[in-house]
C-alpha cells in the first residue's frame, strides 16, 4: 500500500500514542471541514485523503488490537460523511467534539 505520509509510514507513526495519532487525524478532518465550508472541494478532498491515510496507518498499528473496531468504524463514518450520503447523520460539530478529546488528552500526556 502506498501512503501519503511516507515518513510516518516508515515507522514513526507507531511511536506516537493513540491520543497523538487520533489528534493528528482530527487535525486533517478539521482541515477537510474548513475547506468544505469555504467551498474548496479540491483542498477538502486532499485533507480527507490525508486523514484516511493516517487512519490506515493506525489500523496497521501492532499494539492497537483492542481498538481496531473503533478506528475502522471511524473510517466508515468519515467516508459516509465526506463522500457518500451521510447516513449516520454526522455533523461538523460532532466530529470536532470527538477529536477534541484526543487533542486534549495528547497535550495532557506530554
Amino acid at each position: 500500500m502506498r501512503f501519503i505520509h511516507k515518513n510516518l509510514a516508515r515507522g514513526r507513526w507507531f511511536r506516537f500514542s493513540l491520543f497523538e495519532q487520533m489528534a493528528n487525524i482530527g487535525s486533517e478532518v478539521e482541515r477537510a471541514i474548513s475547506w468544505r465550508k469555504k467551498g474548496d472541494l479540491k483542498y477538502n478532498q486532499e485533507a480527507f485523503k490525508r486523514a484516511l491515510d493516517l487512519i490506515d496507518l493506525t489500523l496497521r498499528s501492532p499494539y492497537l488490537r483492542r481498538r481496531l473496531k473503533e478506528i475502522a468504524r471511524l473510517r466508515e463514518v468519515l467516508c459516509d460523511y465526506f463522500v457518500f450520503d451521510n447516513l449516520y447523520k454526522t455533523t461538523d460539530e460532532a466530529l470536532k467534539k470527538y477529536f477534541s478529546a484526543f487533542t486534549m488528552a495528547s497535550r495532557k500526556n506530554k
